[in-house]
């Protein structure tokens, strides 16, 4: 763990997930600060949070933005265990080593997925609040293939950073583009001349199981909460409709929805500025 002098600046965290395996955390704020860790969606990384993190720090809260077994600078699984069980034994893991007590859970897409498994888990009970960023029990089938494609494409990597640029806005057509791409090197890295993806292709697993069984799991987790819950929609998004957002808030009839309007599925992304609004609002009702 190394030291910084400033709030906004991170300080990295190396933790200890399922099995031993090495994770990467960035914590914002101050260590005895409320604390709120942040587990971002597949093919994603720790800085997707960078924005949010150093503003939930300043304002007293202990933001810890970990990358995911697999992504990121934290370890690859050596025998490509990234089911989602190995994930919440992750999340629980790193939650005991935070200490200070119970801690809300931001999650995004994969990582809302593992939060909220996690809640069911034994050991759980570590958990005080959850957010879900544009992720319900019950996704849209066509958003959620999309995602996966992206994922699934360029196993071969890019030639320069434009051509990874161009796959990105390809996937993000709402969003504007960067003028520069200096922000891609926090999610590629360069290998024989090429340019590749920060993550373990093993994550896209196994993609036999179940669609509806694990919709079943999910609803059994979801209507098992009795901690405060936000759900966080973006009306541009694809994989939560409105009728999934509403159909979760059946499940969770004590949960709270705010809806982005200039956000799709990355929302934290997308407005930054909405996002972290809400969540820095429900992080302080929820103490």
């Amino acid at each position: 763990m190394s030291n910084a002098n400033n709030l906004l600046d991170p300080v990295q965290l190396r933790l200890r997930g399922a099995g031993g395996i090495e994770l990467v955390a960035d914590q914002y704020g101050p260590p005895d600060g409320p604390a709120v860790l942040f587990l971002h969606g597949g093919g994603q990384t720790r800085h997707s949070w960078k924005q949010t993190g150093a503003q939930l720090g300043a304002s007293g809260i202990r933001a810890v933005t970990m990358d995911a077994r697999g992504h990121g600078d934290s370890q690859w699984a050596f025998d490509r265990d990234y089911r989602y069980e190995a994930m919440v034994g992750d999340v629980l893991a790193v939650l005991e080593q935070l200490g200070g007590g119970p801690a809300v859970v931001v999650g995004a897409s994969m990582g809302g997925i593992t939060g909220l498994l996690a809640t069911a888990a034994p050991g759980g009970d570590g958990i005080s609040a959850l957010v879900l960023v544009d992720i319900v029990t019950r996704p849209e089938p066509e958003g959620v293939n999309r995602v996966l494609t992206f994922l699934s494409k360029n196993p071969d990597g890019f030639a320069t950073l434009d051509e990874a640029a161009d796959a990105v806005a390809d996937y993000l057509p709402h969003r504007p583009r960067p003028e520069s791409n200096a922000g891609l090197l926090r999610n590629l890295r360069k290998r024989d001349g090429r340019w590749y993806w920060h993550w373990d292709p093993g994550i896209l697993g196994d993609k036999s199981a179940d669609p509806d069984d694990m919709a079943r799991t999910l609803d059994g987790a979801a209507r098992a909460l009795d901690i405060p819950v936000l759900l966080v929609r973006g009306l541009q998004s694809d994989v939560v409709s409105a009728e999934g957002a509403a159909e979760f808030m059946e499940l969770v009839p004590h949960a709270e929805l705010v809806e982005i309007g200039n956000a799709a599925h990355t929302a934290a992304g997308d407005d930054n500025d909405s996002f972290t609004e809400a969540v820095a609002g429900f992080v302080i009702r929820s103490r």
